[in-house]
């Protein structure tokens, strides 16, 4: 570190200009990043994907919808709307309510847009429907829709973001380091990295799908650890600055300062590159997403921002507001000596209070985020609110049976394997109805069926209706289940019947399908994904401080204070306090919050136990070095964990659930790090295996 380190202030004015010049070719396409994205994620390669392709690839079954809601449904009305909607080309077929009477009820009525799955660009087909009705009384919604509302709610919701969160967290530095530009420097630096990161997305959106909630994870983590680091930077170098001239003190923190920021971004992308695992669309963006904004974060850290000190020299406390004493105050100081005289009852009060936390934790319930992910206030989500209201849209699900035979299905034998299908079907309580040539027909057995194919009235109209089933070797059956597809109940029938001797091959699709598939493949892959993280967090905090008992404590005390944490989301959110309507947590929150958490967490454990160490290498036994690195360092964690949970807090004044709740998540579980896990358990502990805490087999002493 000390080559690299004495490059950055020998070459200050090259870095900035080259940072200059990549963020401005960065801001053209940062821009662009918006449009790129689409969907919410939620996709498993699996059955229900190649069922879906395949029913609108062999047999031509739309797969995008738009529902449009006439209320009250007047037949001029009616006509006068599809009509326009005519002119649209890439619409498929329309399903009217003047010809359908079940689309018609309680004076509300609704028609299907089923759209051509060669689509190229569907938000743009969306905004077209959007634009051709806009008579009162008339409004659209369905999956396309709803994912055009909630990217257009991703794009606001940042913007409200950003507009809390970065005016607080200028404060907050201002409190830390007094002067106007020190405080600014590090928001500078945040905004670079957030906007280099959205450009490098946005040029690698060609060969990756994007999910809409990368708009908001991406700078929630961007700006937060930017700020972060440099805080914990700006910080080190003012200690060493009183004694030291401006070169020498940059160098010394990019060693230092510069080491921790390192560790903690390793920490960080271990998490995030642990989602890899799960083969959910989702955590991969967002572990692509954050890699790229953390690494991002690490090299601005330690190069634009040392540059641009190295250029502003002392001016970097120009601007004074407030007179901060560098270093530790004897406040702190007081408080440290408070925690290290008294370290049982403190352990015994912090684990009281976490274990409060985790009460509710018991209630959780975890679903996947459809609809209800946008407020009532947009237009798609209360048009489906009123069609399930007045319908029961969400009372009933589909699923899609696809059959393969490579004997075709035009046999005798194949009317069998066919009835015997639809009658065990039929056999299972969650069955309401079953789509085949019998119950289309009105036929009751293969007899009938057979017997009635001999006859020419008859022949060709059966022909036809087993032709809209079956294709050469493939044969699909619609059910309807008379549950919800996003309840536990129609997840476990997909799973039962996926075990089922039915005679030939076959995969299931529908809503019940893809909901299980996306269940499934997180509870199968968690485990894996938190034995890395674990595994890699302790070997390297295991190197980074040469101690066994470290790593072990670091890890068993962040998987407590997260268990805390997800208790009190629940609480929040589950539980509907703080004037939130009750609602379930998303399925992927507690993974998310766990990943990215338990790698901001080592940002702290880190910058303390280092600065522990530093004191204990320097000849301090175990409890000075620990109140001394307790009070050098309370302020600025302090500091540093305010601005975490104000960037990512700020999420919880926007609109889109998961957003909210990932925000929030991160929020609690920094605060609860920060506080009790940070100030009071990990120094209590230290006190308590005193130089144990340093050991390490088969090493050296570390004094």
């Amino acid at each position: 570190m000390k080559t690299f380190s004495k490059f950055i202030t020998a070459h200050a004015k090259a870095i900035v200009a080259i940072w200059l010049i990549l963020f401005i070719v960065m801001v053209v396409f940062a821009i662009q990043l918006p449009s790129k994205l689409q969907g919410d994620g939620f996709f498993v390669e699996a059955d229900h994907t190649y069922v879906t392709n395949e029913l609108a690839k062999t047999f031509d079954l739309p797969t995008d919808t738009v529902l449009v809601v006439f209320d009250p449904a007047e037949d001029k009305k009616i006509q006068d709307t599809l009509h326009k909607l005519d002119a649209i080309e890439d619409i498929h077929s329309i399903q009217s309510p003047l010809e359908d009477v079940t689309l018609q009820k309680d004076g509300i009525a609704y028609a299907m847009v089923h759209f051509n799955n060669n689509v190229e660009n569907l938000p743009e087909v969306v905004k077209e429907v959007r634009s051709l009705i806009e008579d009162e009384g008339v409004s659209i919604t369905g999956g396309p829709v709803i994912s055009e509302d909630i990217n257009a709610a991703s794009q606001k919701d940042l913007a409200s973001a950003e507009a809390i969160g970065l005016p607080i967290a200028i404060v907050v530095l201002l409190l830390a380091f007094g002067t106007v530009v020190a405080a600014i420097l590090p928001i500078l630096i945040g905004v670079v990295t957030v906007v280099t990161a959205f450009g490098i997305l946005t040029l690698l959106s060609g060969n990756v799908n994007l999910s809409i909630f990368v708009l908001n994870i991406v700078p929630m983590l961007g700006l937060a650890l930017s700020i972060d680091f440099a805080l914990l930077f700006i910080n080190r170098y003012r200690e060493e600055r009183g004694h030291a001239s401006n070169a020498q003190a940059i160098q010394t923190a990019i060693q230092t300062a510069g080491r921790s920021i390192i560790f903690s971004a390793v920490c960080v992308m271990i998490g995030l590159g642990a989602m890899i695992v799960i083969d959910v669309e989702i955590f991969h963006n967002i572990a692509l997403g954050g890699t790229i904004v953390v690494l991002l974060a690490v090299i601005s850290g330690l190069t634009l921002l040392p540059a641009t000190m190295m250029l502003l020299g002392d001016r970097l406390n120009k601007w004074r507001i407030l007179r901060v004493k560098p270093g530790g105050t004897n406040r702190w100081r007081g408080f440290a000596g408070f925690v290290m005289k008294r370290p049982v009852t403190i352990v015994i009060v912090a684990l009281l209070l976490l274990g409060i936390g985790m009460i509710p934790l018991k209630d959780i319930r975890l679903t996947i985020p459809q609809v209800d992910s946008l407020p009532t206030k947009y237009d798609a989500r209360a048009a489906y609110d009123k069609l399930d209201d007045t319908f029961g849209l969400g009372d009933t699900s589909t699923l899609y049976l696809l059959a393969e035979r490579k004997e075709g299905w035009n046999d005798g034998e194949a009317r069998n394997i066919i009835y015997t299908m639809q009658e065990k079907l039929l056999d299972d309580p969650l069955v309401d109805k079953v789509s085949t040539i019998y119950t289309t027909a009105n036929i009751k057995t293969p007899e009938e069926l057979s017997a009635s194919l001999e006859i020419p009235q008859t022949a060709q109209q059966l022909t036809a209706i087993l032709n809209t089933f079956s294709k050469d070797t493939q044969l699909f059956i619609p059910i309807t289940l008379n549950v919800a597809g996003s309840s536990a109940a129609a997840q476990d029938f997909a799973r039962t019947w996926m075990d089922k001797d039915l005679g030939v091959d076959f995969a299931l699709g529908g809503q019940a399908k893809f909901n299980q598939e996306i269940f499934d493949e997180i509870a199968n892959k968690i485990f894996l994904a938190v034995s890395i993280i674990i595994v890699s967090t302790f070997f390297i905090l295991m190197l980074a401080f040469r101690s066994i008992l470290i790593p072990i404590k670091a890890i068993i005390m962040n998987i407590i204070g997260l268990s805390s944490a997800f208790g009190i989301l629940v609480y929040i959110f589950q539980y509907g306090h703080f004037g939130l309507e009750a609602a379930s947590i998303v399925l992927i929150i507690p993974v998310i919050v766990f990943c990215l958490v338990f790698g901001l967490s080592m940002d702290y454990e880190v910058f303390l136990i280092s600065r522990i160490q530093e004191e204990y290498l320097k000849g301090s036994d175990n409890t000075r070095a620990t109140i001394d690195g307790l009070t050098s360092t309370s302020r600025i964690i302090t500091s540093a964990a305010l601005i975490m949970i104000v960037i990512t807090g700020a999420f919880a004044f926007t609109d889109v659930m998961p957003v909210k709740q990932i925000g929030v998540g991160i929020a609690i579980a920094v605060a609860i790090d920060a506080t009790i896990i940070r100030l009071m358990l990990v120094p209590s502990l230290m006190k308590l295996f005193g130089d144990w805490n340093w050991w390490l087999p088969f090493a050296k002493k570390n004094k």
